[in-house]
């Protein structure tokens, strides 16, 4: 199975390998090697969380960033041990494979990032973003945008929408929001991995978007919280539900995250009802066959994978999350979880007692 993937993973955008190390703590069984593809909206967390394991462990991970559209269809096809993806699988994906684990790994925002020469602060709504994207507000000077920034000295230039290339989670959880928050949105493009943008330019991968916006004046897009700070990159406070411009922080991302969560975990918060909750957060997720022997696994690679998914619940795992610009889990996602892998079975047998 390795021999297939990781030549694929060392082209891949984001790739994350971490070495065997000492001090293993794996109740003696031999040191493993682990393959992952998706999402590269958590991949600041994953380079950092994998390695850690990895040096707790002796097993080795190694996670392309390829966008949670591929990483699924790896896990589909069974070449991968998990898969990484910010859009929960639907019904219809859960339909199409054989049963499968949702494990929430961290929460995160995504936030509109631009490049306007001497503005630095940004108040957006979500029919705003939604025309904007939908090529109905094409100006920055437009009255709509001038009335949400009055003290703003925003230039009569045209706007530049930019949005992901690849199926991605991240285009998901923004236009899952912009359903919610724009009837003409939800009518004419609706949400999805991919969606038929009308206007702008395409970039692959949270950094490939990250990367236009930096290089290009006049540009809006969307992006995992990480990577418009990484590049240094000036992001919009969005309106929430209750009439806040709200900025996205761990405090405001882990509000959005208060209501009920279901027992396998698959949940939209985007648009909370929440005070102070940022209106475009999200969990993300790695996915998981429940039943691990598949594309000769041995038994001891399904017990490295549920060591790594307990790994990345643990509070060790989870205190890094803020580190990193990201949100720890709440409580009661993490306990579900550990419910959901103790149905986790290697020939029908629980691997979890």
């Amino acid at each position: 199975m390795k021999k297939i993937f990781l030549p694929l993973l060392t082209m891949a955008m984001g790739l994350v390998m971490t070495a065997c190390g000492g001090n293993a703590d794996n109740a003696g069984r031999d040191a493993q090697e682990l393959a992952g593809a998706g999402a590269t909206f958590p991949l600041p967390f994953y380079n950092v969380v994998f390695e850690q394991f990895g040096q707790k462990h002796g097993d080795a991970v190694a996670y392309g960033g390829i966008g949670s559209g591929g990483g699924v269809r790896n896990l589909r096809d069974k070449i991968v041990d998990f898969a990484g993806t910010d859009a929960y699988l639907t019904d219809k994906e859960m339909s199409e494979i054989p049963a499968v684990v949702h494990i929430p790994t961290c929460m995160g925002a995504v936030v509109l990032a631009y490049n306007l020469e001497g503005v630095d602060n940004l108040n957006l709504s979500g029919e705003v973003i939604a025309d904007i994207f939908a090529g109905n507000i094409t100006m920055w000077n437009d009255a709509r945008l001038m009335a949400l920034n009055p003290n703003a000295n925003l230039p009569a230039e045209t706007i530049i929408p930019t949005f992901r290339s690849d199926g991605s989670g991240t285009t998901f959880v923004f236009t899952d929001y912009l359903t919610k928050v724009s009837p003409m949105w939800a009518e004419k493009y609706g949400a999805g991995k991919s969606v038929d943008f009308p206007v702008g330019q395409a970039a692959k991968g949270n950094p490939g978007v990250a990367g236009v916006i930096k290089q290009t004046k006049n540009t809006i897009g969307y992006v995992g919280s990480e990577y418009a700070f990484a590049q240094k990159l000036p992001y919009a406070k969005v309106q929430n539900k209750n009439g806040e411009f709200v900025t996205p922080t761990a405090a405001t991302i882990s509000a959005a995250a208060s209501g009920e969560i279901p027992a396998d975990t698959r949940t939209s918060i985007t648009n909370s009802e929440s005070v102070g909750a940022y209106p475009i957060s999200c969990f993300t997720w790695v996915v998981i066959y429940k039943e691990q022997n598949y594309a000769n696994r041995t038994k001891e690679q399904a017990q490295a994978t549920l060591d790594l998914m307990q790994y990345l619940l643990s509070d060790e795992a989870q205190a890094i999350t803020s580190e990193v610009h990201y949100a720890p889990l709440p409580l009661k996602a993490k306990e579900q979880s550990m419910v959901n892998l103790k149905t986790v079975t290697y020939d029908g047998i629980a691997i979890l007692k």
